[in-house]
């Protein structure tokens, strides 16, 4: 029962200072989403949660790691996401500091926590209930949470036999290699390998018992209630709670229905992309269609000195290939989607990859480049300084050819290119280029460009970092391994 309540002109917080000192367990209330938006936002993140390449799911508290550690630079902070559902986690702790940042559920989250060290708890298991503290953070509510290494914690849904996730957080860990980590998990942190399930212990299963025997009474665990607009257990609060859980489960589901979508857009670099008048004196374009074309372009990226390292015209070729299939534009790929419906009735070629690189995707070729890309025809320098390949296919309509090429510059630019010819079949093949002639030049070819270059920079600037192991000097290591 809540005897006191008090005003508080900032954000609500509470302290709880450990009997045996050490560093206190904090719980601020920042702010409260709309009716139901607790539950709405777990189950959406929850999903963009399973769907990460780092998704785990152990110890009833589904986690993703989404940034580790970077010893080489003298990183050893990491950051995760985590869920807690409708029937809590487990009682656990953790050798490292944590900080995280959650969001309630609809029926709200009840936060346990207890300072009891291992040592404490195996003379005497009531040494843990004597320790033991509970925060109520009310329902739809933004909070913040810190503890220091040992803390026992256990979070739960407010209302008992709730249908409510508890929380969804995103959780720093200060120092991944802080407190006392046995030798072999240590190893793993270095290694980049960790996870919070490897980092968590579970409470030893006599405290468990004593936590759910008949003699242990919730109701005189100190507890303190946080909220925002509504005094705590005021009818107003109970209203309130009411209509969360109940808007909860409604925009909850609508969470889980329209299920987890996010986007990533970029400018490519920032990189100019701009069109020749016709395609260069030496591009094997040239050579294409018996300059009997109905339309030619050619789009031309010098990139700036040094963003492709020593890497060879061939090298960079190849990872622009491949940037055509991995780093497609959305707004392509929308619209070849959009063209597809119109012209399979036709019984015209479709393809989900824009006209100019879409033959990338066929399985038989003339020829292939790098051993892996599907070409028309090639051509490399031999000094390594110019490489070309040529796309394309014949449909009942039009029959296409595009020319990448790509050459380095003395002053260490490299100057990528893309250029289509086309000749028209048919009545219908003029109507169709005269339709998208203008979205073909003025978005789709130097869009495609850009991201296939911006592409190729990324792999080639990132490949030597992942093949060279992590290189950390002795002392940065102790440094590193003597914080706890």
């Amino acid at each position: 029962m809540l005897t006191t309540t008090k005003v508080i002109r900032t954000f609500p917080s509470v302290r709880i200072r450990p009997h045996a000192g050490g560093l206190p367990i904090e719980v601020s209330l920042i702010a409260q989403l709309g009716l139901g938006g607790g539950d709405q936002l777990i189950e959406s993140a929850s999903g963009r949660q399973r769907g990460h390449e780092a998704f785990i799911d152990e110890l009833d508290e589904p986690s993703a790691r989404l940034g580790g550690v970077d010893l080489a630079n003298g990183d050893v902070t990491s950051l995760y996401s985590f869920t807690v559902g409708a029937n809590g986690h487990p009682f656990h702790r953790h050798a490292g500091h944590r900080v995280f940042t959650a969001v309630s559920g609809s029926a709200g989250t009840q936060l346990r926590f207890s300072n009891a060290s291992v040592e404490e708890i195996a003379e005497d298991p009531q040494r843990f209930v004597a320790s033991l503290h509970h925060v109520n953070i009310p329902p739809d509510c933004l909070f913040t949470v810190r503890f220091g290494g040992g803390t026992w914690h256990q979070f739960v849904p407010l209302q008992g036999r709730s249908s409510h996730p508890a929380m969804f957080a995103l959780s720093c860990h200060t120092n991944e290699l802080g407190g006392d980590l046995p030798q072999a998990l240590r190893q793993r942190v270095i290694d980049n390998r960790a996870d919070i399930p490897a980092l968590t212990e579970v409470l030893p299963p006599n405290v468990r018992d004593l936590l759910e025997s008949e003699s242990f009474d919730a109701s005189r665990v100190p507890t303190y209630a946080l909220s925002l607009d509504a005094a705590p257990a005021s009818p107003l609060a109970r209203l309130c709670a009411w209509t969360r859980g109940a808007l909860g489960r409604v925009r909850g589901a609508w969470g889980r229905w329209r299920g987890p979508s996010g986007f990533l857009a970029d400018n490519g670099g920032g990189r100019l992309v701009e069109e020749l008048a016709a395609p260069p004196v030496d591009s094997l374009l040239r050579a294409q269609l018996d300059g009997k074309q109905t339309q030619e372009d050619t789009f031309e990226l010098t990139t700036a000195a040094g963003e492709f390292g020593n890497a060879s015209a061939s090298a960079i070729l190849g990872s622009m290939l491949q940037g055509f299939l991995e780093n497609r534009p959305l707004g392509v790929s929308q619209l070849m989607a959009f063209r597809n419906v119109l012209v399979r009735p036709l019984g015209l070629r479709t393809s989900p990859l824009g006209c100019p690189a879409s033959s990338l995707l066929s399985t038989t070729s003339e020829g292939w480049f790098a051993g892996r890309y599907p070409v028309l025809a090639q051509r490399v320098d031999s000094s390594g300084g110019r490489a070309q390949v040529i796309l394309g296919a014949d449909d009942k309509h039009l029959v296409f050819r595009s020319c990448v090429g790509v050459e380095l510059l003395p002053d260490g630019r490299v100057k990528c290119t893309l250029g289509t010819r086309v000749r028209t079949r048919n009545l219908f093949g003029r109507f169709y280029m005269g339709v998208i002639d203008r979205m073909h030049r003025g978005y789709i070819s130097p869009t495609m460009l850009r991201l296939a270059v911006d592409h190729a920079v990324r792999e080639l600037r990132e490949a030597p970092r992942r093949n060279a192991a992590p290189v950390i000097g002795a002392d940065v290591l102790d440094c590193l391994l003597s914080v706890r």
